[in-house]
């Protein structure tokens, strides 16, 4: 059975929404998840994207972060907290779709190496880690994707020496990540031969998108059990190129389950 998942954070559902609806409807995937939807729960859109054959699975607050499962077929064991750690803000959400457990996560940006929104960050990430371990007992077949807000190692950042030591690529954010992923993940975009600088996020300025200064921030982490079973993984861009886009482009990875 074939199935394909992908991740986009569309930095506001509202504005992004027909994107959204023209995404789906060309690359029809199995399951979206989105980040940072800046919608409370009651705005939004279920029935429009009922309409366009999707299930929605949603924690969401006004302005800031919010997170989203869109899923052809029903979700359950729905999760919006990462257990033992009290946090506000809306950045995790986990589901299971079939036999498949999703964790779709928007992590913590940290602004700047010396503030405390980074040392949140830090801990935020020791936090999931700890849940991971146990969640995988349960659920060997695992897929956690969405914006990580690191870039995992200098092919993924467009001037690695400009940015070495900067929030995204500081040394305590990879070893954060690498912790992560030594749960027992893999990085689905790295099982596959890819194109040199591929990124997913651009800053807004600089002309940054037409001059390929990017990131790859956003990522696809799978089970060991689903790894074997990842037939590609792969990056568009198209999104990006649109008027009024986001500053992240979609990412989805295909499995042969």
């Amino acid at each position: 059975m074939s199935f394909k998942i992908a991740t986009w954070n569309v930095n506001s559902l509202r504005v992004r929404l027909p994107h959204v609806l023209e995404w789906l409807a060309a690359h029809k995937p199995d399951v979206l998840a989105l980040q940072e939807t800046k919608l409370t729960d009651p705005d939004f859109p279920v029935d429009i994207i009922k309409q366009a054959g999707y299930e929605a699975c949603y924690s969401g607050q006004k302005r800031y972060n919010g997170m989203a499962v869109l899923s052809r077929s029903s979700c359950c064991d729905l999760m919006t907290d990462i257990p033992g750690f009290n946090d506000a803000q809306r950045r995790v959400l986990g589901v299971t779709v079939g036999g498949l457990r999703v964790i779709n996560l928007y992590v913590p940006n940290g602004e700047s190496v010396d503030s405390e929104k980074y040392a949140y960050k830090l801990n935020w990430l020791h936090h999931l880690r700890l849940f991971l371990v146990e969640e995988l007992k349960k659920h060997p077949n695992m897929i956690i994707l969405g914006d990580f807000n690191i870039a995992p190692e200098p092919q993924d950042v467009y001037d690695p020496a400009a940015w070495e030591g900067k929030v995204l690529f500081s040394e305590k954010e990879r070893m954060a990540l690498n912790d992560l992923i030594a749960v027992g993940f893999v990085d689905s975009f790295r099982l596959h031969v890819q194109p040199e600088k591929s990124y997913t996020w651009w800053d807004y300025r600089m002309n940054a998108f037409k001059r390929n200064m990017g990131l790859r921030i956003d990522h696809i982490l799978v089970s060991q059990a689903l790894s074997e079973k990842c037939e590609r993984c792969y990056i568009d861009k198209i999104p990006r190129a649109l008027e009024r886009p986001s500053d992240h482009a979609p990412i989805i990875a295909e499995f042969n389950l």
